[in-house]
Formats: C-alpha cells, structure tokens, sequence
C-alpha cells in the first residue's frame, strides 16, 4: 500500500500548519512541565512503588519495596530509566527531593509533548497535509486525559513514544527497510518498558503479513526476538531467571487473576470514562478515525485489538489506554484528511482543522477541573473530589521531615503508607512506618505524620491541608531490629 498523494496547499495554509504545530506542542510542553513542577499527588501508588522509590534505593540505597520487587513480577527497565535521572540531578547538584523529581516528572512531561509530534509524523507518513496531521496531534497534546497523565512516571508514559515512533516508521505506506527496523526496535524498547505493549508487536507482524511484505515480517521478527533477548538477560542479571518477571506477572494477572483484587469494570469502562473526561476530543477523535479506515487499515486495526483487548480485561484503569491514545490521535488527523481533500479551498477548509484544535484546547483548559470520577477512579464521595494533588499535602510535609535534623524515625498516621510519595519525598535513611506500626511510646520514631486532630502530647513542626507533622517528646530512637522496607 502507498500513502496517499498530498493535496496541493497554498501558501498561507503551509505557513498556518506549521504555527499550529509549534503551538500546540509549546503549549503541551508548557503545561505538561508546570504540572510537574506543581502537583505533588499521586494518581495511582504505581506511579511511585513502580518506578520513583525502586530508583531510590538504586541510587541512594534506600526505598520501600512493593512486593512487585520482592517477587519480581516487574523488569528493572522503567526503574533504571528513573534511576539514571535520578542519579543525572545528583551531578547536577540537585540532590534534594524537589531538584530529582522536578527533573525526572520534567522529563515525563516532556515525554508526552514529544509524543505528540509522533503522532503528528505517523500522520504525515499516511500522507496527511501538514495542517490536518497537526490537528491530529493537537487531539493528544492537549486533550485532558494525556495532560493528567503526563508527568507521572509510569511505564504507560514512557513506552508512548516509542509506541507511536515504531508503528509510525515501520507500518508506513512504503516505508524503507531501514525504517522498518529501526520501528521494530522501537516497539522492542516499548515492551521492556511495559509487557502490554507486545499487543503491538503482534499487531505489526499480522499486518505486514496481510500485506505479504514478508521481507519486512522477517526483519521485524528478528529485530523482535532481539529485543526479547534482551528482556530475558535483563530479567536473568536482575532476577537470576530468564523471563522472571514476564512470568510471574501472568501467572499473578491470567492464571491467579489477581489483578481483579483492585476491582473490575465492565466492557463499556473505557467508552464510558473517556467520553467523561473529555468528550469532545473522545468524540471527534472516533468520527475522524472511521474516515481513516480505508487509508490506514493496519493502523487502525492494531490500535483497535489494544483498545479491545484491554476493554476485555475485568480489572480496568484509565492509564493502561496511553499508549494508543497517540496512535488514534495521528489516525485523526489521517481522516481529516480525508475529509478535507473533498473541499474546494475555501475558509471552511481551514476552518475545520482549527476547529479541531480547538476541541482540544477546551479539553485542556478544564484539566485542572477534573474529578476522579471523570478519570474513573474510587466509588464514593471521593470520586467527586479534584484529581490533582491528591494527597499532595502529605508529601509535601514527607519532603519537610526529610529535612529535620532531629528526625530519627517517622511514622505516617492516618493514611496508608501507599498513598504516600515515600523514600522518594521524605529521602532520610531512618525508619518509616505504616499506620499500623509500633504505637508511639514505642520510642521507634521521633517524628508522626497524622490528621490534624492527632497531635495528642506532641509538637507540630509544619501542617498542611489536613495532614500536620508531629515531633514526639521522647528524643533519640531506639534502634529497631525488626523494622523492614516491605511496603504493606
């Protein structure tokens, strides 16, 4: 198959897509960064115990550890990615919790904005105009859903573009051999990020062989079986077994299902929450992708068996859909492409990228708004509470009592130990306990993070929100044998 010839564009119209471009991946970049400088929450407890605090204890040597990191049901690719950040702000001089996670969160953020122009360039490849691709792009950079997810450093964020990258250069309409390698490793790396995205490399071999391209099947098998190569001697150096943690992770998700433990969805979750969260970029988005369907059938058939394969799934969160979100973006901007090549040039022919744009950027300026019922978290009252900073409050007071020449232990009261930033906020190598812990005549910890009704005989050191920081009136620590870094 080959792209479809460009249209001719006028000059005013080249010079219109290439300032929607610039903007909207400056204004994605922009935003995205801002969010990770200012929001100290947590969407979900992966976004720290699976990445930010097993980095930490790379890097500085201590760290809660999820039992996905007991058991190793997780590779070391996404931890070592953080760690390397990490260990980048230490030479920089940024050694502090706000200088390493400042730049690692930058650093997603801008991820994100990045991926946006991958969509914008799997569009191009599919032979839409530069302004239709742009409003393609415009759907990812600045709609709700990737803006709340972007600075989050999770495997979803960081396998995205390498996502939209690979598919992008080796499902191409004619795309060159050496693009189809480099896009099969690409989608390689993705996998080693996060075992889900091998949908992808399944969906590329179907499709090169739909096209009986089967020198590029070959080739992509090969570059694949590389990369699984590589995540096998990974898991071998890190976890003394080949393919360990691919292992454990489906016995522990398929055969145990155990991932239903943190809930189940119906099949219509992610139609449901996607229109919730952003309805208009949801809606234009699948209009647009049908107009697609003839000139971008591999495409659309890859990103379609992600989305329905995880709509299968009983266990459901919003964050699992990243990766395809650019892919469906850049299929956008292929069919309105489609759309527009059937208008004569006239205002309504620029007019209708624009107003795509501008979807976008509505969904944009109401992400500060959403809820987590929008993102289709918690049942309950919380579910009607704002999404950011959740919990922010608690790891701001975790970076304060960082700092406290005095703290010699600290124990986290009123919230589960999870919910928090951990290691990664508080960075003192004593101990922290869970709400459950030794009770405070323990003489354990000299500090207590609690709800502000729990100062009892204390002395509040710093408050925030609800949350207050504690020092009890016992002095030093005794030294705790028994204490382990196993998060609860």
């Amino acid at each position: 198959m080959s792209a479809s010839p460009p249209t001719a564009e006028a000059p005013a119209e080249r010079l219109l897509a290439r300032a929607v471009l610039v903007l909207l991946l400056g204004v994605g970049a922009i935003l995205r960064v801002w969010l990770a400088l200012t929001d100290d929450g947590l969407s979900w407890p992966d976004e720290i115990y699976q990445s930010l605090e097993p980095a930490h204890r790379l890097v500085f040597g201590y760290g809660m550890q999820a039992w996905e990191f007991l058991e190793g049901a997780r590779t070391w690719a996404l931890p070592g990615l953080v760690a390397a950040l990490f260990k980048l702000s230490t030479l920089l001089g940024l050694e502090e919790p706000r200088g390493y996670l400042g730049l690692t969160r930058g650093v997603f953020g801008l991820l994100g904005a990045a991926t946006a122009w991958g969509s914008w360039r799997m569009a191009r490849a599919y032979g839409a105009s530069p302004l239709a691709a742009s409003a393609g792009a415009s759907l990812f950079a600045l709609a709700a859903v990737p803006l709340y997810f972007a600075p989050r450093a999770m495997s979803e964020n960081a396998s995205a573009l390498p996502v939209v990258l690979g598919l992008g250069l080796a499902l191409a309409p004619g795309a060159s051999r050496r693009a189809g390698v480099a896009g099969a490793s690409l989608l390689g790396l993705a996998v080693l990020l996060r075992l889900q995205n091998g949908v992808f490399c399944v969906g590329l071999l179907a499709v090169l062989a739909a096209r009986r391209d089967w020198r590029a099947a070959r080739d992509a098998l090969a570059v694949l079986a590389g990369w699984a190569f590589l995540f096998g001697l990974l898991d071998r150096l890190t976890w003394g077994r080949w393919f360990h943690s691919a292992l454990v992770y489906v016995d522990f998700n398929v055969v145990k299902n155990g991932a239903a433990s943190f809930g189940t969805e119906p099949f219509s979750y992610y139609n449901r929450v996607l229109f919730r969260a952003m309805g208009g970029v949801t809606l234009v988005t699948a209009v647009l992708t049908l107009f697609a369907a003839r000139r971008a059938p591999g495409l659309l058939g890859v990103a379609g068996a992600f989305y329905l394969l995880h709509a299968l799934q009983p266990h459901k969160e919003l964050r699992f859909l990243v990766p395809a979100l650019p892919l469906f973006a850049a299929l956008a901007g292929v069919g309105l492409d489609t759309v527009l090549r059937h208008l004569p040039p006239s205002p309504v022919r620029l007019a209708l990228p624009l107003a795509v744009v501008a979807v976008a950027g509505f969904s944009g300026l109401r992400v500060g708004g959403l809820t987590f019922r929008d993102l289709g978290q918690y049942p309950g009252p919380k579910s009607l509470q704002n999404a950011w900073d959740d919990f922010g409050p608690a790891n701001r007071l975790l970076i304060t009592a960082g700092k406290l020449p005095d703290v010699c232990g600290l124990k986290v009261e009123g919230i589960h130990l999870a919910w928090t930033g951990g290691y990664s906020y508080f960075h003192r190598d004593v101990p922290l306990y869970a709400h459950h812990g030794p009770g405070r005549d323990s003489r354990l910890y000299s500090h207590v993070l609690t709800l502000s009704g729990g100062v009892a005989n204390g002395e509040v050191v710093a408050s925030e929100g609800p949350f207050v920081l504690v020092r009890l009136p016992y002095g030093r620590c005794t030294p705790d044998p028994a204490w382990s870094s196993r998060l609860p």
